[in-house]
């Protein structure tokens, strides 16, 4: 082997022995996705403004790793594919852990858990089973856990599940009587559409629904393989929780503890 073959190659490994180190370095911002139509997670103001309980944990975890946050506004059911094609870095949208996500990207450690639930008009007596949905039409956000299970547990047996692009669309054909029940998370419906204007005649229907399916809590999305950006949210986020820090926006937006135990 020639000196400026070796020379080459002791170059080559000095380069990849640093390269966590380099990409430490390059490490000055954060670009999360998320779906501004699921308050109190995440919405737009009338100027156009994102805000909402996912906005504010994102932000608290940049500032925690000194990072600038970006923000990127994708439909919930395209966030895979795009993180995958590098459109962002992470998916911060109240996104469940689940088996068949893990098989695409992978997950921070569980940064909250909430019900899931099923949201019916008022006095209805529907229940989440499908013996008291069959023959009923149930909305569910595409890409979501809820409607996973929908798919699998209920639509065999009669039960109607109609897939929708955003939460915004389900809840106005909740409303407009075009679906008898929606199936979404629990906390975002009681804070949210129930406490508006618009879902003063419907309430949570049932109790919360527990299954593998629906997985053990919300955490952040991220590519396969990205461990310095899982290691440096994982430990921002122990910062945050150790520091009051995320009792504090939780009690901000929700009256139940989110947290995960």
């Amino acid at each position: 082997m020639t000196f400026t073959r070796k020379l080459r190659l002791s170059l080559l490994t000095a380069l990849l022995a640093g390269a966590p180190l380099l990409s430490q370095a390059a490490l000055t911002q954060v670009r999360f996705a998320v779906d501004p139509t699921y308050p109190p997670f995440e919405s737009k103001t009338a100027d156009g403004k994102l805000v909402g309980f996912d906005i504010d944990l994102g932000n608290a975890l940049c500032q925690q790793m000194d990072v600038k946050c970006v923000w990127v506004e994708n439909e919930f059911d395209g966030m895979i594919p795009a993180l995958k094609a590098r459109k962002f870095d992470a998916i911060l949208s109240d996104m469940g852990i689940t088996a068949e996500r893990l098989k695409q990207i992978d997950f921070t450690v569980p940064v909250y858990n909430t019900p899931v639930m099923l949201v019916a008009r008022k006095g209805s007596g529907l229940l989440p089973t499908a013996e008291s949905l069959k023959g009923k039409s149930v909305g569910v956000e595409q890409g979501t856990v809820q409607e996973r299970y929908a798919r699998l547990k209920w639509q065999p047996y009669g039960v109607n599940v109609v897939p929708y692009g955003d939460q915004a669309q389900v809840e106005n054909d909740l409303v407009a009587g075009r679906i008898d029940a929606e199936f979404t998370d629990g906390a975002q419906a009681g804070v949210g559409f129930l406490k508006s204007p618009a879902g003063k005649d419907f309430e949570l229907s049932g109790p919360a629904v527990e299954d593998p399916i629906i997985g053990p809590g919300t955490a952040i999305g991220l590519r396969k393989g990205d461990t310095e950006l899982r290691t440096a949210l994982d430990d921002a986020y122990a910062k945050i929780k150790a520091n009051g820090t995320f009792d504090k926006l939780q009690k901000k937006y929700f009256t139940t503890d989110i947290s995960v135990k």
